[in-house]
């Protein structure tokens, strides 16, 4: 199965891993693209001003332009571990035990606005860009992106569960994937709990001994992890808080 994540603006910074080398990622088709944007990415950085405009970020934030700066030759670490914030924190990926860690870098990938998907234990840097930015010379990600995720996701052969949020979801469209929302008992969408509840699904899924290979089947999985999930539709499904 292929359960796509949502990333996180903020990242972990450091690692041990050696430099970005995009052989080394997951899904090679997507690589004239991933290069395109780091070679875009760390020639915009040149140009502080114009980096934190296209960024849409702070001159506090300054150090997040000197990491785009440094993609290509700055320390790598695997995704699930770059990757900071509610969702993380709730899937807790170090805490996983040995065989569960391999389920997630395999089971789980990450919507990367900078590297198309990526799987769990795929070694990425450090760096700054949504999915809602606009390169200088290169328009909107879903332009350059779009081309290449559908082909790739439609092709996959697995079972795919769409956790993305909305900016990533525009990325790329997958019609056949299982989409989860995250609602209230009462029917309404949440936010916050949004993102600790898809990190609790994350974490049930990798230390799920059985591999769902359908909407049930993940249903299953999810009630005996202790969480409410409920069929919608033959391809959605609402996991409820509370």
């Amino acid at each position: 199965m292929l359960v796509l994540l949502p990333p996180s603006e903020t990242k972990a910074i450091g690692g041990e891993g050696a430099p970005l080398d995009l052989d080394a990622l997951s899904f090679p088709e997507l690589n004239p693209v991933r290069d395109k944007l780091v070679s875009a990415l760390a020639d915009l950085a040149k140009d502080v001003p114009a980096s934190l405009k296209a960024l849409d970020i702070s001159e506090r934030q300054v150090d997040e332009v000197h990491r785009n700066a440094a993609l290509r030759t700055s320390e790598t670490t695997p995704a699930l571990l770059r990757y900071t914030g509610v969702l993380y924190d709730n899937l807790d990926f170090p805490s996983l035990k040995k065989a569960a860690k391999e389920r997630a870098y395999q089971r789980l990938a990450v919507a990367s606005a900078l590297f198309g998907a990526v799987r769990g234990g795929d070694p990425v840097p450090a760096y700054r860009l949504s999915g809602g930015s606009t390169l200088p010379d290169h328009g909107s990600l879903r332009t350059l992106w779009k081309p290449a995720l559908e082909p790739l996701f439609s092709d996959t052969g697995e079972f795919v569960v769409d956790l993305r949020s909305g900016a990533y979801s525009s990325l790329a469209r997958i019609p056949h994937a299982v989409v989860v929302r995250v609602i209230t008992s009462e029917g309404k969408v949440v936010s916050h709990f949004n993102k600790a509840h898809k990190g609790l699904l994350a974490r049930a899924i990798a230390t799920s001994s059985t591999e769902p290979g359908d909407l049930k089947g993940l249903v299953r999985l999810a009630q005996k992890a202790g969480l409410t999930m409920v069929p919608t539709g033959e391809k959605t499904a609402d996991l409820i808080t509370g």
